[in-house]
């Protein structure tokens, strides 16, 4: 009688054990919805720099290389296809007829970059375009001293 006792004692403990367990894993299953969004950032335009110094310039004289790097203040990289130049003003002419920016010529205007530029001060790197001051049948004597002034654009 004891061993029954005991394997009826085990049979009913091991009942409740299972389904005790069984209210353990129980659950219940719901379904639901919900929305949410992601926002892409922008940048800020950067700064084309000239490095290269331009001195010298005489009519006819050879064309002299167009350099430079970039300031990128945005707080990583940015791509950079080309940078183009472009005559503005002629600064210091003393003299008639004026020196004006139809006394330079500009070539090779567009640089291909086509690089990742790091943010940060003079970062990265341009070359290509040229200045010259042309060789015309007028008078330049205005353009002694005087300073050709160029603008950068990048994209």
């Amino acid at each position: 009688m004891f061993r029954r006792f005991n394997r009826k004692a085990v049979l009913t403990a091991g009942a409740v054990l299972l389904i005790a367990a069984g209210g353990a894993y129980a659950y219940w299953t719901q379904s639901g919805s919900g929305t949410g969004s992601a926002a892409n950032g922008t940048t800020v335009g950067i700064t084309v720099v000239q490095t290269s110094t331009i001195t010298g310039m005489y009519p006819g004289g050879p064309a002299q290389a167009l350099s430079g790097n970039f300031n990128n203040t945005n707080s990583g990289p940015v791509q950079v296809a080309t940078v183009t130049a472009a005559l503005t003003s002629v600064t210091g002419s003393v003299g008639t007829p004026a020196c004006t920016i139809a006394d330079f010529q500009l070539n090779t205007p567009v640089a291909t970059v086509n690089a990742e530029v790091p943010s940060g001060t003079a970062q990265g790197a341009w070359s290509g375009p040229t200045v010259q001051l042309k060789n015309l049948a007028t008078n330049q004597d205005a353009c002694k001293n005087a300073s050709v002034n160029l603008s950068y654009t990048s994209n």
